[in-house]
């Protein structure tokens, strides 16, 4: 039944992202959301809001309901593992929507495969069906299949949030045997590749890094889409980044990768919310 429903999504997802949906649940704030999009998240990346407590659940936008899943057990493809209870709703832009972890007894009654809704029309209310123990919050993911991307709905929502700020923590770098410097403290490297790392936020994360050295930026990484390449989920830089090499370890998260050449040089990190709010700091470093 799995591969059906993937296999409906892929049909219908032909995306465009330009229309801004509603937020699924009555109240969207930091408060009330658990993990957030590109979080890591059982070992993988997250390619969904997680809320913390139940709520009842309303359609993001418009469209046709294409799939009604009440038995899920496996992970697959995009989702990390099951979804629970969940429905899938497919809108007129070519976006799918995804609503995980419902209450099975509160599903509408109308709520049926091939019904149409309306934008902010009643699904359920969340409940404790999908794999997250002791949560009774939505799990909501956007899936666009035209580009093979699974979508960050902060992008598609009204930006009435205020967003926290971001904070960097330690920043690292990597070199090419996976040994972490942390240039807060150290100053003196050796020329050669990194990565950047940041310490990982566990609530908050941003929605773009860059990394510029001597002004000149080396890289951004934009937390819009989560893509998958040869059966792996990544986020796209300058090249597609895997799990791996996003998060190494639970507590570092990839900001960019950089070439530093012998000289005095400047490492400028900004992080950036979707609010376009911004964190900047700069590492005077010593390449030898």
């Amino acid at each position: 039944m799995k591969k059906n429903v993937l296999a409906a999504i892929i049909a219908i997802s032909t995306v465009s992202v330009t229309n801004a949906f509603d937020w699924p649940l009555p109240e969207t704030s930091p408060e009330t959301v658990a993990s957030g999009f590109g979080q890591l998240r059982g070992g993988t990346i997250s390619t969904s809001v997680i809320y913390k407590e139940d709520a009842e659940v309303r359609s993001s936008d418009d469209g046709v309901v294409i799939a009604v899943i009440d038995d899920q057990s496996e992970a697959f493809g995009w989702f990390e593992s099951s979804l629970g209870t969940a429905a899938i709703i497919s809108h007129s832009d070519g976006l799918s929507t995804v609503y995980g972890n419902l209450n099975s007894n509160s599903l509408h009654e109308t709520l049926g495969e091939t019904e149409r809704i309306k934008a902010y029309g009643k699904i359920a209310t969340s409940g404790n069906s999908a794999w997250q123990e002791n949560s009774n919050g939505l799990e909501f993911k956007v899936f666009d299949k035209k580009n093979l991307a699974a979508v960050n709905p902060k992008i598609l929502m009204p930006r009435v949030i205020k967003e926290p700020h971001l904070e960097a923590g330690t920043v690292y770098l990597m070199d090419k045997n996976g040994n972490f410097r942390n240039i807060n403290a150290e100053k003196r490297v050796a020329s050669g590749t990194y990565f950047v790392y940041k310490t990982r936020h566990t609530k908050v994360i941003p929605y773009k890094t860059i990394v510029a050295v001597n002004g000149e930026t080396a890289e951004t990484i934009v937390y819009d889409t989560i893509r998958e390449n040869n059966g792996k989920l990544g986020l796209t830089g300058n090249s597609l980044y895997t799990i791996q090499e996003i998060y190494p370890e639970d507590d570092k998260q990839l900001l960019a990768k950089v070439q530093l050449t012998k000289g005095q040089s400047t490492l400028t990190v900004t992080l950036v919310n979707i609010q376009e709010n911004s964190t900047m700091l700069n590492y005077k470093l010593d390449i030898y």
